[in-house]
């Protein structure tokens, strides 16, 4: 069997979706605009690591930074075109995951450290 070359931009897509946290950041996003803080909590990812990512998706073009003139200032975070397209991709692997990935053994994996 003939082994399909990689394309280098499939490459560049799946290196940035697997990036630990980015694909949990932009499926968080899918539905609306959220701030920092409601992400940090909602995803569990520390404020450090949310904004050096963030950061890194903006720079993509993948999720834009709204700053409201309030006082105090708000800002939100939301999905630009480019990344609100990346909604079909997510809801395959949300779909996918849901039929052969057991809850039991998710949770598991996380809770049990691994005893070699």
């Amino acid at each position: 069997m003939v082994q399909p070359e990689l394309c280098p931009r499939f490459e560049q897509a799946v290196g940035m979706l697997s990036r630990r946290w980015n694909a949990l950041i932009i499926f968080s996003l899918l539905g609306e605009s959220q701030r920092f803080c409601t992400m940090t909590e909602s995803i569990g990812i520390s404020n450090r690591l949310l904004s050096e990512r963030l950061k890194e998706l903006e720079k993509e073009g993948i999720v834009t930074r709204d700053v409201y003139p309030e006082t105090p200032v708000r800002i939100e975070y939301s999905l630009t075109e480019k990344g609100r397209a990346l909604a079909p991709v997510m809801q395959e692997i949300q779909r996918w995951s849901q039929e052969w990935l057991p809850v039991q053994e998710a949770v598991q994996d996380k809770q049990e450290p691994s005893v070699r």
